[in-house]
């Protein structure tokens, strides 16, 4: 996931001059992002791509930031968070940053911002925040 999330930092800011440098003040501007593609009038499955790559993003916030590692889910957790893959932090906690993206998308930043995920997360280590 990390090279996913690197080229997708790649394609935004080729285009774009916007400051996505893994660090926890961008998740803002991701959040920002995600309300885009809402107020587009967006359905999920056309901007299903781009959604994955943020939430490659926001996961690689956690594993750059809060010590997480990117971790394939096993079949129980699969189940439960409809995804293969998630983050583990240092304690042991499993979380879902592409459905966390998805929940985002579906209602809004201001009912499931990225920003406040990443500040509220249960289990960080105790990296300094950029």
């Amino acid at each position: 996931m990390r090279t996913y999330a690197g080229a997708f930092v790649s394609r935004v800011t080729a285009r774009k001059r916007l400051p996505l440098d893994y660090s926890v003040a961008s998740l803002r501007l991701v959040d920002f992002l995600v309300d885009g593609l809402r107020k587009d009038g967006a359905e999920e499955a056309r901007v299903s791509g781009a959604l994955l790559g943020i939430g490659a993003y926001v996961g690689e916030v956690l594993v750059r930031r809060a010590d997480a590692q990117w971790v394939d889910f096993d079949a129980d957790q699969q189940a439960y968070f409809g995804q293969p893959i998630g983050v583990r932090m240092p304690d042991g906690r499993v979380w879902n940053p592409l459905g966390k993206v998805r929940n985002c998308f579906a209602a809004g930043s201001s009912q499931e911002s990225l920003r406040t995920f990443y500040l509220t997360l249960h289990g960080r280590g105790r990296r300094a925040a950029a």
